[in-house]
């Protein structure tokens, strides 16, 4: 599943690709993927993209008139840009239509828990968002008082999107190993200095 740093670079290519660039057409091949009603899927369509940001794990495209459009690829889940004159992709859930090519969403595999909402306004955005902070933005003490917020293993507490956004099983690996703890390990245990070195650890490995 893609997480914090995967979806920065899809963000950063999505900016170049869509921003400024007016939605023509939206194509649903699969109706499991949407996953809300209100506002229609339509309603994006003809709207210019105006930004690209990241909501825990989720990609979001920000339309005008205060339209989001929320992706979460979960496991086999990904987004590939075709140039012009494609219009098609293996195993594609969805394709959006630009002037300057097609965005399109695909997922390999039988199950399909890939999703897609539209949603008005920045309080329905905010709902999605299981209020985990960023921690590349976070203070070292808020980053502490997350951990001690419940009595789990620190393992459990890095994936835990209530607690920390955009964190999953393979980032917090490596955030453990490289902060040399022990994945079972318990928040409420861990001194000053652990505490320390797991901060850096998550900065310098996301």
């Amino acid at each position: 599943m893609p997480e914090l740093p995967d979806v920065s670079v899809y963000l950063e290519r999505l900016s170049a690709k869509v921003v400024g660039q007016r939605l023509e057409r939206v194509r649903i091949g699969h109706p499991f993927l949407l996953r809300s009603v209100t506002p229609p899927i339509s309603a994006i369509e003809g709207k210019v993209v105006v930004g690209v940001e990241r909501l825990g794990k989720r990609i979001v495209v920000v339309f005008e008139g205060d339209l989001f459009m929320v992706v979460h690829l979960m496991i086999a889940g990904r987004l590939r840009w075709l140039d012009p004159g494609k219009k098609t992709a293996p195993n594609a859930l969805a394709f959006f239509e630009f002037a300057t090519g097609t965005l399109a969403l695909t997922e390999a595999g039988k199950q399909r828990r890939a999703s897609l909402h539209v949603v008005a306004g920045r309080a329905a955005l905010a709902a999605l968002d299981a209020g985990g902070i960023d921690v590349m933005t976070a203070t070292r003490e808020a980053f502490a008082a997350r951990l001690a917020a419940e009595n789990h293993t620190v393992k459990r507490a890095l994936t835990d999107p209530r607690l920390f956004s955009g964190i999953g099983n393979a980032y917090s690996d490596e955030i453990l190993h490289r902060a040399r703890l022990s994945p079972l390990a318990l928040t409420r245990s861990l001194d000053d200095a652990t505490i320390d070195r797991l901060f850096a650890a998550t900065i310098s490995t996301l």
